[in-house]
């Protein structure tokens, strides 16, 4: 191993910053962490983190967590995922990224600057979200997107809002991992890498959840709509970065 105490570091910030939100710990860390390792060591690796933040989080939201929401996103969420496949087959990935960054800075910039949006959606728009999260999914391995911008525009307590988005995110993240181990990606290195920064992550998260706790609903969503508009503007620049 190498560079322990960057990565250490990055670890730390990427579980306070899902602690916090209940996403955004692959936002902080894949830019930062690609700069000293190999991009197919930190994909695995922080989508066995990811689990260890929602197992952690989920914990202390368990009875705010909708379990019928949840089920009728994840019930659009796996058909998505083909279709996914099959428009990256059509369309190129950059144009593909290059779109829902425009749209996550679009959305990020009006939520957060002006007045966020509220809507109280049905049935048929919990499984389209969960339907277009597949689709990305599948496309260029982004699912959170569509979840995050749903649960921001539904009335819900920020406790509602991280509980729906930690149930998802494990359940997807679960998934990930599992494919990852059958096509030999989560090697003796992902794991040397992962039990060393293990502590530092759940350090992380406790402090991140903690302020959590401290922040009213207002500045909860006012943080998650920064997120997204940070979110999409790192996709739009990729490229150029």
């Amino acid at each position: 191993m190498h560079a322990i105490l960057p990565f250490l570091i990055v670890i730390f910030f990427a579980g306070f910053t899902q602690g916090l939100s209940g996403f955004g710990s692959v936002l902080v860390s894949l830019p930062l962490l690609a700069l000293f390792l190999d991009i197919k060591t930190v994909i695995p690796l922080m989508s066995l983190y990811g689990l260890v933040i929602s197992t952690i989080l989920l914990i202390s939201l368990r009875k705010d967590l909708n379990i019928k929401e949840l089920l009728l996103m994840l019930a659009g969420t796996v058909p998505g995922i083909p279709v996914g496949v099959f428009l990256l087959n059509k369309f190129p990935a950059s144009a593909l990224q290059y779109a829902l960054g425009g749209i996550l800075v679009l959305f990020g910039a009006y939520a957060l600057f002006l007045k966020p949006p509220v809507l109280n959606t049905g049935r048929i728009s919990k499984t389209a979200s969960g339907f277009l999260a597949g689709c990305l999914g599948g496309s260029i391995g982004a699912s959170g997107p569509p979840v995050i911008i749903y649960t921001a525009v539904q009335p819900w307590t920020k406790n509602e809002i991280k509980s729906c988005l930690t149930g998802y995110f494990i359940i997807t993240g679960a998934g990930i991992s599992l494919t990852h181990a059958a096509y030999g990606l989560i090697t003796h290195e992902v794991l040397t890498y992962f039990f060393a920064g293990l502590i530092s992550l759940v350090l992380g998260v406790l402090a991140g959840n903690k302020m959590y706790g401290k922040i009213n609903e207002a500045a909860y969503k006012k943080a998650i709509s920064a997120l997204i508009l940070m979110m999409g503007t790192i996709m739009v620049l990729k490229p150029f970065l």
